[in-house]
């Protein structure tokens, strides 16, 4: 199924992120994770992409493949260009193909030096359009309510979205965000330019303290006073800390939900505890 089907008739969607285990012998262990993520029924799963990795040994498909058959949930697989050509591209497709996986979320991906940098996807619209006329997936796009770090501001940052979607992108996943103000102001200005596929809001529950100081750092995303206000207070008490942030991210999520926003996709680090106590606070809001 193309996940871009799921809000033909107005139905929001659930979907959770998770990430391939680094060793080979942590695999086996993510079966835990795919157990209680899968119970809590799940629009989509996206798995997301290690770069400079070959297909024959991508763990990222070998998950996907195992969600999809095993837990008969979509996947959808995060997939970077800044480092492979287009031959390459075509490789990782045809090996999706083979395995009846639908969904690519088309990402440009991290500039690393480890790594070098192919000429053929400067950027992710470049890939949206090389895949749309070249194979039949569902492309799924990320957008960022706070401006992508390398954006000069929200004008540019809409522009470069814009050419992202006319170029085949059907759905936006956001990057996380902590001020529901500031995705809604977001929203307008996709509206504005006439961005109007759906845009789901990305969420993702902090429950450490080092981890939030992190995600603010990277993801160039605010941290409102009411946030900061809980962390300084609990940053030394695990167990209070990660109830006040599970409760600061479900409602949230509540707000999102009865504004009418397309769906949610929740960042769960592989922790299958967060994905539940989520799905228990907002079992009832419809």
């Amino acid at each position: 199924m193309k996940v871009s089907d799921i809000y033909r008739n107005g139905k929001r969607s659930l979907s959770f992120e998770i990430f391939p285990p680094k060793k080979d012998e942590e695999l086996k262990n993510i079966d835990e994770t795919l157990d209680v993520l899968c119970e809590l029924k799940p629009d989509f799963i996206s798995v997301t992409f290690g770069a400079g990795g070959s297909c024959n040994c991508n763990k990222t498909i070998e998950l996907a493949r195992k969600i999809k058959d095993n837990y008969h949930v979509e996947p959808v697989v995060h997939l970077t260009g800044l480092h492979y050509d287009r031959g390459q591209i075509d490789e990782f497709a045809k090996a999706l193909k083979d395995d009846g996986i639908e969904n690519i979320l088309a990402l440009r991906g991290d500039i690393r030096e480890d790594i070098p940098k192919k000429d053929d996807f400067a950027y992710a619209s470049d890939m949206v359009s090389y895949l749309k006329k070249n194979h039949d997936f569902c492309l799924l796009g990320a957008c960022y309510p706070e401006t992508h770090p390398e954006s000069s501001d929200m004008v540019d940052e809409i522009r470069h979205l814009k050419t992202k979607v006319d170029a085949g992108t059907e759905v936006l996943l956001s990057q996380l965000f902590f001020d529901n103000s500031l995705f809604y102001g977001f929203k307008e200005k996709c509206r504005i330019a006439d961005i109007n596929i759906p845009v789901i809001p990305g969420i993702m529950p902090v429950v450490k303290a080092g981890q939030i100081k992190r995600m603010v750092s990277m993801c160039n995303a605010s941290f409102p006073e009411r946030f900061r206000k809980i962390v300084d207070r609990y940053e030394d008490n695990k167990e209070a800390l990660f109830d006040a942030g599970m409760s600061y991210a479900i409602s949230q999520i509540i707000d999102l939900l009865v504004s009418d926003t397309d769906g949610i996709h929740l960042y769960t680090m592989n922790n299958p505890k967060i994905a539940k106590k989520v799905c228990e606070g907002i079992k009832n809001i419809v």
